[in-house]
């Protein structure tokens, strides 16, 4: 039986007062203060035999220079008798290997007494943003999308983005292989660029060419980009931050084309790094005006706001 430590915060004993992204797999350069999204749901504890993830600045026992691997002795007793001379101990250990790599969560083997890991239990008022069909929660950016009717959540995307897409697929106009009218997506900026003008500027013909001129698979589903149109480029609030935006109008080589959008803005937690979100809609697709795309623009909110739930998609239409 084998219990991995869930992604959530946990406290970065390396930076007192911050906590830190753990993914499930490794730890990410995400950063918090406590408390600063409060109101995000909760993270479900790392098992209690196994306490917090280690992280990359953790010494070992004592807190010493020795760089030694700190241990948790969990001692299982059999049938509840004790018997003199005879116990069953298990090990877990925590820490980082000689090179300095944080290690990855331990897990639990079979033993006579498993530990469980524990368990979210729902919730009386009803479900959370995380099961709420309306509502796309990105708990690493910080920030929640609102769903339009008619949309749908996918449980995995080619690149491992939050996503967002029209329910119904259809056939690529240019390869064999299924297109959707409309889909959104957030990603983390990367490369250390902060400025979100310059990060939109140069996001958008990425938005373009993934939509629109070649799939993850090198297949040109549209015919490839034959030109295209600066519609919009222009700063703007959103989720509280100031962000920027810049939209264009593609022409393909098959197909009716459609409309890109790249909106970038700061995260609302831990040191801000700026969130990526890309729109792609078919032209003149049915019930996908080009007004959609403000319309979930503005309801993007920071996680947690008890405003609006994080943000509430319901009433959104096509």
């Amino acid at each position: 039986m084998s219990h991995a430590t869930p992604p959530g915060w946990y406290p970065d004993t390396g930076a007192p007062g911050l906590e830190r992204w753990w993914d499930g797999t490794a730890w990410t350069a995400h950063t918090r203060r406590p408390g600063a999204a409060q109101a995000a749901p909760e993270q479900p504890p790392a098992p209690a035999a196994f306490g917090p993830p280690s992280l990359p600045h953790q010494r070992g026992p004592g807190g010493g220079s020795g760089g030694g691997n700190r241990t948790r002795i969990l001692a299982f007793t059999l049938s509840g008798v004790l018997v003199v001379g005879a116990a069953v101990a298990g090990a877990v250990l925590l820490g980082r290997d000689e090179g300095g790599t944080p290690a990855a969560p331990a897990t639990a083997t079979s033993s006579p007494a498993p530990v469980t890991a524990p368990t979210a239990t729902a919730s009386s008022a009803g479900p959370g943003p995380d099961e709420d069909p309306t509502v796309l929660v990105d708990q690493l950016n910080g920030v929640t999308l609102p769903v339009p009717q008619g949309w749908e959540k996918p449980e995995s995307t080619s690149d491992d983005a939050a996503t967002i897409r029209t329910e119904q697929s259809y056939d690529c106009p240019s390869a064999a292989a299924f297109c959707y009218h409309g889909t959104v997506t957030t990603r983390t900026a990367r490369g250390g660029e902060s400025d979100v003008r310059t990060l939109a500027e140069a996001d958008i013909a990425t938005a373009a060419d993934k939509a629109y001129e070649e799939d993850g698979l090198g297949r040109r589903t549209h015919g490839g980009i034959t030109s295209h149109r600066v519609l919009k480029a222009q700063e703007l609030t959103v989720a509280g931050r100031t962000g920027y935006l810049v939209r264009w109008k593609v022409t393909t080589g098959k197909g009716p084309g459609g409309y890109v959008q790249s909106l970038v803005f700061p995260s609302s937690v831990g040191a801000g790094t700026p969130v990526i979100v890309r729109f792609a809609f078919d032209a003149g697709a049915p019930g996908l005006p080009l007004s959609l795309m403000d319309t979930i623009t503005r309801g993007i909110r920071p996680l947690g706001d008890s405003a609006t739930s994080g943000g509430v998609g319901a009433s959104i239409g096509p």
